[in-house]
């Protein structure tokens, strides 16, 4: 056989023989090269590294340092950990075990219940398959005989994934005794396997369907390396510490009941106060940029959801109820109401563009497994908004929210990253209409000069989307701000204004909020800040400590004099050590203590104490409400 010409990505060609393989290719530019290699791309398809080359190919050589690395070694995790369960547990059957963006996660159907126990037990065995270097193989079978062969090894579930794909051959990998049915790829053996911890245990339903039956779900990570994965570690009980669930209760922020129901947050009156002051740093900042507050009502009429086309496409997400025997839907949205507001005018295009804002509280039924905390709740508030202008002011009006988005994030310090999101495939609206508001949302991405990534097929059913995903100080990201491009309900909802030439037309709708839901934004800002907020954002700002009685009288002034000037206050008059006061203090947060001893109170003074234990000069309270508004001047 004649030899293979292969290119690699500098554009130089090799000559191979046929039949070489991504290993022999890596192999023959250099030992090092060879050692590293965990996989293949080839002609921009991701293969093993046993995969024979053909003549012409685009090939590159995969090694932990590229972006798919993780993938590839936490997929053939998954596949070590479910060889390690079968090995100590013969009757668990396997279902399904993908790589996930943090690690990866195997289904089992076993009738006795994993513990923590059988979790190190499994990750012990997991590191003698790994130390045993087994190879990890790949073979294509016809349907029918990998059908064959799981229903031989009793593995039901593998049987009714191929019955399912309906097509004439699948791929099988192999290592050891253990297959499984995989479409790849992976390392080329277990010994590559170097760094993993199985995390937890869930229970997930098969498929994803509650109707079908209960499995056991083991969580597990693994890295290229072991310092990566110890890091890695390190985040996740600092994330631990940092749960908004538990620092809400500590602080006394929220809770949630059960009598009450799932996913509806009670807020308590430190946790409403942190509520107040960004709702009216909100309400601030939007009325600088021509903003108009609206409020619209909390129920609408069926009618108006099927308008709108939510009753079709959103339903299951929404509440129903009935009033006078006239069927109504709770507002998962804002949008229609502010439709309305628009069409209580005759407008025309000198009043555009109209920018109507509401802090609008809406309900989702969202489904009791994702609840979680205040990241994921059935009732919530967005910072809502919605932008009607002619489709020549569009570009001006996108802009300009992403240069809000900007000011707003650089206040709280976040970092953040962006999608656009494209059409769906259950929307409504005309290809036109999609294909305008999506160059626009991409037109404005490009001018704005920052990276953005492009997430076919996540739209909303309405219209594409620009999803902003901050970044806390863990290095997680978190949908926030949204921008929405609508050119179909301004037609649904015969929208117009009077333009120029004294003809009908028709309007373009941008939603956006800029910290979304309230409730998920400020328990990202919990675990962000792990509870120790800015001075501008602390419920309570200082609170005010006596050494003895004594000092009493004179410290109830002083509170007073703080709270009239503004300042979020507090005082501690207990007879207890001012050592045990100040701690207090500190577990809870609060940026600063106010010492009041005799001399403070005989010279008109307070001490102010940080809350990491700085002292700072002694001073009179006017010149701490000073020291206050001068702290947190850029967020008033």
């Amino acid at each position: 056989m004649s030899n293979i010409k292969i290119t690699l990505p500098d554009g130089s060609v090799r000559e191979m023989a046929f039949g070489a393989t991504i290993a022999d290719l890596a192999a023959s530019i250099g030992a090092g090269l060879a050692k590293a290699a965990i996989a293949g791309r080839v002609n921009g398809t991701l293969v093993d590294v046993s995969t024979p080359l053909s003549d012409g190919a685009q090939v590159e050589i995969v090694t932990d340092k590229n972006s798919e690395a993780l993938e590839i070694i936490r997929h053939s995790a998954s596949h070590l950990m479910a060889q390690a369960v079968k090995d100590l547990f013969p009757a668990a059957k396997v279902t399904i075990g993908p790589a996930i963006e943090n690690g990866f996660y195997y289904d089992f159907d076993m009738d006795t219940p994993f513990t923590p126990e059988d979790l190190e037990r499994i990750e012990t065995r997991m590191a003698e398959l790994a130390k045993a270097d087994l190879k990890i193989k790949r073979q294509v079978l016809s349907s029918a005989d990998a059908v064959a062969m799981f229903s031989g090894m009793g593995e039901s579930y593998k049987v009714e994934l191929i019955n399912d794909l309906g097509v004439e051959s699948v791929s099988v990998y192999s290592q050891g005794d253990f297959a499984d049915l995989c479409r790849g790829p992976h390392l080329p053996s277990t010994s590559r396997i170097k760094a993993f911890k199985l995390l937890s245990i869930a229970g997930a339903y098969w498929r994803g369907n509650e109707n079908n039956k209960m499995l056991q779900r083991i969580y597990g990570t693994a890295f290229a390396d072991k310092k990566e994965l110890e890091a890695y570690l390190h985040r996740m009980e600092e994330a631990k510490r940092r749960d908004h669930r538990k620092i809400g209760r500590e602080l006394d922020l929220f809770s949630f009941s059960d009598e009450v129901g799932a996913g509806f947050a009670i807020w308590h009156p430190k946790g409403a106060m942190l509520r107040t002051i960004l709702e009216d740093f909100e309400r601030r900042e939007h009325l600088k940029r021509g903003y108009d507050i609206v409020l619209g009502p909390q129920i609408l009429k069926t009618e108006l959801w099927q308008r709108s086309g939510h009753y079709e496409n959103y339903r299951e997400n929404m509440y129903f109820t009935e009033v006078d025997e006239q069927g109504f839907g709770i507002k998962p949205m804002n949008c229609l109401s502010h439709m309305m507001i628009y069409k209580s005018h005759l407008r025309s295009y000198r009043d555009l563009p109209l920018r109507f804002f509401e802090l609008g509280t809406v309900h989702r039924h969202e489904r009791a497994g994702v609840l979680h905390g205040l990241l994921r709740v059935r009732c919530f508030t967005q910072d809502d908004a919605h932008i009607l202008c002619t489709p020549e002011q569009l570009d001006a009006e996108i802009k300009g929210v992403l240069s809000f988005v900007n000011d707003v994030m650089g206040k709280f310090g976040f970092e953040y990253e962006m999608e656009l999101s494209t059409r769906p495939e259950k929307s409504i609206g005309s290809d036109q209409d999609w294909e305008s508001a999506t160059n626009a949302l991409l037109s404005a991405l490009k001018d704005s000069g920052r990276p953005f990534e492009v997430n076919e097929g996540d739209g909303a059913f309405y219209g594409p989307k620009i999803d902003i995903k901050l970044r806390d100080c863990l290095d997680r990201k978190w949908q926030c701000a949204t921008i929405q491009c609508d050119f179909t309900l301004p037609e649904r909802f015969d929208l117009t204004y009077i333009g120029s030439d004294g003809e009908k037309k028709r309007p373009v709708m941008v939603h956006r909020v800029i910290l979304g839901s309230i409730e998920r934004f400020i328990g990202v800002l919990i675990e962000h800040f792990a509870g120790s907020f800015p001075l501008w954002l602390s419920p309570v700002q200082a609170v005010v400590l006596t050494v003895t009685d004594n000092q009493i009288p004179y410290a109830q002034d002083v509170l007073s004099q703080l709270r009239e000037s503004g300042v979020r206050v507090q005082g501690d008059f207990r007879n207890e050590k001012l050592s045990f006061k100040i701690r207090e203090a500190q577990l809870q947060k609060v940026p600063y203590m106010l010492v009041i001893g005799d001399k403070e109170m005989e010279l008109g003074m307070v001490t102010p104490r940080f809350r990491d234990g700085n002292n700072l000069h002694a001073m009179k309270p006017s010149e701490f409400v000073t020291f206050v508004g001068h702290e947190t001047k850029n967020y008033k």
